[in-house]
């Protein structure tokens, strides 16, 4: 192995574990700080919000735990993915930036979002700026990361010929 390969892979096993460890503590702090958690006072769960019953409790927190996940995958993706997706797609620097700010908010936009529904209850003003706020959003990242691939896919056309 030459020194340049060894030090790429150490590089990259570093980068790995900086991933996991801001990933973890972000989920950790977001899961605590939902609205039924620890540090969520902020956004507690509205007065006419209906508790689960049953099975539906640990259902709820398992979802709460992925979506606390994505979101600390998310962050971590907006801290160090940038220059993978800048190398990807060299040629158009605007459409890589946002195709890598649309992968971030496609992971981090479920925790926030499911929250303030938690928080927001039945009030249908609230709960149509909830829904336009993330919804439209994620509808946009979506485009833009199907332009994403399609500048991809005629790079490697080009590259091909």
């Amino acid at each position: 192995m030459s020194i340049q390969t060894h030090a790429t892979s150490k590089g990259t096993a570093q980068n790995r574990v900086n991933w996991l460890i801001v990933t973890l503590v972000l989920a950790v702090i977001a899961f605590s700080a939902s609205p039924n958690g620890p540090l969520g006072s902020f956004w507690r769960p509205s007065s006419d919000a209906l508790p689960p019953t049953g099975a539906q409790l640990p259902l709820f927190i398992l979802l709460n735990v992925a979506e606390a996940l994505a979101f600390g995958i998310g962050v971590s993706f907006l801290i160090f993915g940038y220059p993978a997706v800048q190398r990807v797609l060299p040629q158009s620097k605007a459409l890589a930036f946002a195709a890598y700010l649309s992968i971030a908010w496609l992971l981090a936009n479920w925790w926030p979002h499911d929250s303030l529904h938690v928080h927001n209850g039945m009030n249908l003003g609230g709960l149509l700026a909830i829904e336009y706020g993330f919804h439209i959003t994620l509808i946009a990242a979506g485009t833009i990361l199907v332009c994403f691939f399609f500048a991809l896919a005629r790079q490697q056309t080009a590259m091909s010929r």
